[in-house]
């Protein structure tokens, strides 16, 4: 994907603004707006804005997780089994 070919001015968007989006659906290619010649804004169709959501959360999801190995807040899974098998016993 070449940005470059994906960058437009605030006025084409407003000229153009059915056309855009039924672009950005069709392709799923960001489209960088620009206001006085400085990228204002990044538009992008809905599923792909949904898969960098969830992208984004296993993301944080890993860091959380290498942060918590790191201060030693592990346990073994054994153990956890074990845990959790004389729950399900006492229930």
């Amino acid at each position: 994907m070449r940005l470059s070919s994906q960058i437009k001015p605030i006025s084409y968007l407003k000229a153009h603004a059915a056309q855009i989006v039924r672009k950005l659906n069709e392709r799923r290619e960001p489209l960088v707006i620009t206001q006085n010649g400085e990228a204002k804004a990044v538009l992008q169709d809905i599923k792909s804005y949904e898969q960098t959501q969830e992208t984004m959360a296993l993301l944080k999801i890993l860091a959380l997780g290498t942060r918590q190995i790191g201060e030693g807040k592990v346990r073994a899974a054994e153990d956890v089994i074990k845990e959790l098998r004389k729950r399900q016993e006492a229930d």
